[in-house]
């Protein structure tokens, strides 16, 4: 992975095809994978061909940026078809009452949900969150945070810590309507929590670094549609470049060496400025949304590498459709910097056959097959 996202010379690159949520392993198991499987990764690449070992990996080290306590999950309203629910978040939000609450606590499918009331309206409920976010609270971290600390030390599996961006922290308080009123009404409450937040990642990432080291410091930060940014950037130059870049200098002096951000929807406004602060990867790289990974490349060359961006509408379609959206990233794979997967959740519209050609597409492109 190192060696991939670094443009070095790997022996092979990750084999990463993506996988399915509920309702896409449902339609799977009724389409020929067996009900019994769990490892759906190794499954589908013996099914595809494939005959090496895949790569098992080992421990991480699981930091905890969450709020302590959490709300309680709750159901508020029943209705005919749907129901009033509270999240761990805080959020009132209605949803399918084919879901229960502990579908917005995990990604378990892709559920929808209409925004009621979020944690976060006024200078109150700021005042009262913020005693959720103690950085140094000691369940932040493991409890055999020593033990991990020796065993990880002399891996040979890649490493990731995982942290809340600032947009996507002060959404989850706020709600997406709240936040983008409040930085037209309010400027400096948007600052204040956007210091508070710099400081409680910062925080955790340098106790976590008394411990380890890991590969690499991820971003999850969803900030665009499907044409245009949530928020112009301007504005992510002003609220958002010196918190990544903060985070990006105490990680690259640590001895970090990936710092990656995960945003859905079209990116291309906003890799000028990831680069600013010093971010080397992003992902998922969402054909629909227009993001074209050819491009990228030519326009941003080495100094970006990427995770995803395979169309799964094309794996949707498969045969000489998702043969020709391999045919069409091959030059960026084999220009190294890139890990091609699925770009987000697979759909229950690939099917199961359609997802094995496209695996052994994969393997064949990474060198496992």
């Amino acid at each position: 992975m190192l060696e991939t996202m670094l443009f070095g010379n790997p022996d092979r690159v990750p084999f990463s095809p993506g996988g399915g949520r509920q309702s896409t392993l449902a339609a799977w198991h009724s389409q020929g994978l067996p009900e019994d499987v769990r490892d759906t990764t190794t499954y589908v690449y013996r099914e595809a061909g494939g005959s090496l070992e895949l790569p098992k990996g080992g421990p991480g080290f699981g930091i905890n940026e969450r709020m302590i306590p959490q709300f309680e999950e709750k159901v508020l309203e029943k209705r005919e078809r749907s129901q009033i629910v509270q999240d761990w978040k805080g959020n009132v939000c209605e949803i399918s009452n084919n879901y229960t609450v502990e579908y917005l606590r995990n990604p378990i499918d892709f559920v929808t949900r209409k925004w009621i009331k979020c944690p976060v309206e006024n200078r109150n409920d700021w005042k009262e969150m913020k005693k959720r976010y103690d950085a140094d609270d000691p369940s932040r971290l493991p409890d055999n945070a020593e033990e991990l600390s020796q065993t990880l030390k002399d891996r040979d599996w890649y490493v990731c810590f995982g942290f809340s961006g600032p947009f996507w922290q002060l959404r989850e308080w706020l709600g997406f309507e709240g936040l983008c009123m409040m930085l037209h009404d309010d400027v400096a409450f948007v600052e204040e929590m956007l210091e508070f937040w710099s400081d409680h990642v910062h925080r955790l990432m340098t106790r976590a670094f008394e411990y380890v080291i890991p590969d690499e410091i991820h971003l999850s930060e969803d900030m665009a549609y499907k044409e245009h940014s949530m928020i112009s950037p301007p504005m992510v130059r002003r609220h958002l470049l010196p918190i990544y870049t903060r985070w990006g200098e105490t990680m690259r002096e640590a001895g970090v060496r990936v710092y990656g951000m995960d945003s859905d929807g079209y990116i291309g406004e906003l890799i000028p400025i990831w680069l600013d602060a010093g971010i080397n990867e992003c992902d998922p790289i969402e054909v629909a949304a227009g993001n074209d990974l050819v491009e990228y490349r030519r326009k941003f060359g080495k100094n970006m590498a990427y995770r995803g961006g395979v169309d799964k509408r094309a794996m949707a379609k498969g045969g000489k459709v998702i043969e020709d959206e391999i045919a069409r990233l091959t030059p960026v794979v084999r220009a190294g910097g890139f890990v091609p997967s699925c770009d987000h959740g697979i759909p229950a519209d690939v099917s199961w056959p359609n997802f094995v050609h496209y695996v052994k597409l994969l393997g064949e492109l990474t060198g496992w097959i």
